[in-house]
């Protein structure tokens, strides 16, 4: 049996995961931004739940202390994706774009928290991607806010390069020391983790390809790669669509960007970062 925690799991993708894998006999710790919905997915399985608003990393930092505190190891974080409609840009109360925000940088936040615990787990990171990194990405390293030339569609596509590049790099940096982590497509989840209205949340994928079809696919691979073994079951630092690696684009495989991407989001993170003493909130190894 794993401890597994799913963000992004009041619904679609994540809901449906957190039901397989519990049902599979593993202990799923379920986190999500809207209450009823994510009671509502915890409860049938007698879950634990916490919520989290991704658009405020105060609220990051509070999860990470409450799983921390509350679950001695962690087997598995996994992190799902959020999209949001519209073409204008906004800001989250941290000072972000919201897309970065949600689908990258409090995701890098609490995985970045929860280090510590994680490499004591030997844990295994999967994090939701999607194709848009191929498509829809113009990634510059000083315009990572899109505070110029923005449209939703390179936003999104943006931050799930981000999302590998983190892949890329925390395998570099923990593979090492036991940490696997590993990449698989996601889509274009509408989890309320994201923090937005539900009524702000669109299906990024859905002219392309049957919205149904592409969850199944995206659960069935998430539950796989939670359950498996990296190294045995599958090669960590590698991207899966319907439990299949793909080659990602280029720019997703360059592991010098994937390096100063690293640093430059301590940089965006340094003053909560240099708040932390070791003991402050990272759990003892």
């Amino acid at each position: 049996m794993k401890t597994i925690v799913i963000t992004g799991a009041d619904e679609d993708i994540g809901a449906a995961a957190a039901h397989r894998l519990a049902c599979r006999g593993h202990r799923v710790i379920l986190i999500g931004g809207d209450l009823g919905k994510t009671r509502s997915a915890a409860l049938p399985i007698n879950a634990p739940y916490h919520l989290a608003e991704f658009a405020e990393l105060d609220d990051v930092e509070r999860l990470a202390a409450e799983l921390l505190s509350e679950y001695l190891r962690i087997d598995v974080l996994a992190t799902n994706l959020s999209t949001v409609v519209g073409n204008r840009r906004t800001e989250t109360v941290d000072g972000h774009e919201l897309i970065f925000q949600i689908n990258y940088l409090a995701p890098w936040y609490l995985s970045w928290l929860l280090t510590d615990q994680l490499l004591y787990s030997r844990a295994t990171m999967i994090i939701a991607s999607s194709l848009a990194h191929r498509v829809n990405a113009h990634f510059e390293m000083g315009n990572l806010n899109a505070e110029r030339h923005y449209s939703l569609s390179s936003a999104f596509g943006n931050a799930t390069l981000a999302r590998l590049l983190q892949m890329r790099e925390l395998q570099a940096r923990y593979g090492a020391q036991g940490l696997s982590a590993v990449a698989f497509d996601g889509g274009a989840g509408t989890s309320s983790a994201s923090g937005l209205d539900p009524s702000a949340k669109t299906r990024f994928h859905a002219k392309r390809s049957p919205r149904t079809a592409s969850v199944d696919k995206a659960v069935d691979t998430l539950v796989w790669l939670a359950e498996g073994t990296p190294g045995i079951n599958y090669r960590p630092d590698r991207y899966y669509v319907n439990r299949s690696a793909r080659r990602t684009g280029k720019t997703a495989d360059d592991r010098g960007l994937a390096a100063e991407l690293w640093r430059h989001t301590e940089l965006i993170l340094d003053e909560r970062i240099r708040r932390f003493q070791p003991d402050a909130i990272r759990t003892r190894v």
